[in-house]
């Protein structure tokens, strides 16, 4: 049901990552291309990688995309998840709780620290899957970023 992603697909995790975007009601923010999406994942130095949701006959149904991060309090890496979606079609399969439990899996394993990632606050079905496997908000922490204009302005 869950396996790591592999180059050939690519094109179906970016199709899944343009569902996201309208989902999420920014389709113009997902301007990553498939070509963009396979170096950051196969190419000579990966920067993330990804799971794939399938059935049981083979269909792609959802993904994971994420990445390590560290944490200097407590010395050890974590996993960042950057996207998690299962298509409308297969919500409720269980595809979403696989999905994090394999990066749980991960994180053991490996001695990481934290599995993190961030939930539009307005997503309510969303965060009460979440909360039911028993992730907590990080209330005190605010998510700033850097893009675009104001990027390049520092930058240069």
């Amino acid at each position: 049901m869950i396996r790591d992603a592999e180059p050939v697909d690519v094109p179906v995790i970016h199709a899944m990552v343009r569902e996201l975007a309208e989902y999420e009601k920014v389709p113009h923010e997902a301007r990553a291309t498939p070509e963009q999406l396979r170096e950051a994942l196969f190419g000579e130095r990966p920067a993330a990688f990804a799971h794939i949701a399938e059935t049981d006959d083979g269909e792609v149904v959802g993904f994971s995309v994420w990445f390590l991060n560290f944490s200097t309090w407590r010395g050890v890496h974590g996993i960042y998840l950057e996207d998690l979606y299962v298509r409308p079609g297969a919500r409720g399969g269980g595809y979403g709780r696989a999905l994090l439990a394999e990066l749980a899996r991960i994180c053991v394993r490996r001695g990481y620290g934290r599995l993190e990632w961030s939930v539009l606050r307005w997503n309510a079905p969303t965060i009460a899957f979440y909360e039911a496997l028993g992730a907590r908000p990080q209330d005190e922490w605010s998510v700033y970023r850097l893009t675009d204009g104001a990027l390049a302005r520092l930058g240069g």
